[in-house]
């Protein structure tokens, strides 16, 4: 779910990023504002699994060193792809010029390229075992570990971005078993409202 959420935003930010209109500075601020959100749930989601995930897995099981020694590499590129777009965002927010337009859609492009080939070849080769050696609350902490760098007031943002990537039922049946009865309450009454405001400023739809 979290790969499909990382797959959707930065496809999504590259479209928004090349229909900003040159000059238009409060545009490039919200696409700039979302592409930086973006990038810091991705270092947050890589930061969790590098501090709780890769070590205990080559530990359990010591046959899956190659593709751990992958992981940490890839994260590692995908650090200095996603330190190059978060030089040229500012930029871009601050000019709204075609040049610095230019910059962040090759930024977005590089990091893409990388990121699509990481959450495959993660998919394929370390979510199966993980699936084995590790128990729910541990998969669920490393979760929980990243989602505490989400700013309280951008919490049901996030939220409603996880839900949005969701087929109906898939939704439902997340809801039902992830959300503790306050937060389906709260989302209910405020952060659903919240998050659709945010997603029409950004996509100009509700």
């Amino acid at each position: 779910m979290i790969h499909r959420l990382f797959r959707r935003v930065f496809s999504d930010a590259v479209t928004l990023t090349a229909g900003v209109a040159d000059g238009d500075r409060e545009r490039a601020g919200v696409v700039g504002g979302f592409i930086l959100e973006s990038a810091g749930g991705l270092h947050n989601h890589h930061g969790s699994e590098d501090l709780m995930l890769w070590d205990r897995l080559e530990e359990r099981r010591p046959g899956c060193s190659l593709h751990v020694q992958l992981m940490r590499r890839q994260h590692l590129a995908i650090g200095e792809r996603l330190a190059v777009l978060e030089e040229a965002v500012p930029r871009w927010q601050a000019t709204a010029s075609p040049a610095d337009r230019e910059a962040v859609l090759a930024a977005l492009h590089a990091l893409n390229g990388t990121l699509l080939e990481h959450l495959g070849d993660e998919e394929e080769q370390i979510l199966p075992v993980v699936n084995e050696v590790f128990t729910q609350a541990e998969w669920d902490a490393i979760g929980e570990h990243a989602r505490k760098e989400i700013p309280r007031n951008r919490m049901f943002v996030q939220l409603g971005t996880i839900l949005d990537v969701m087929e109906p039922d898939e939704r439902r049946e997340w809801v039902k078993h992830n959300l503790p009865l306050p937060v389906k309450v709260l989302y209910r009454l405020v952060g659903e409202r919240q998050y659709r405001t945010e997603r029409a400023k950004l996509y100009g739809t509700g």
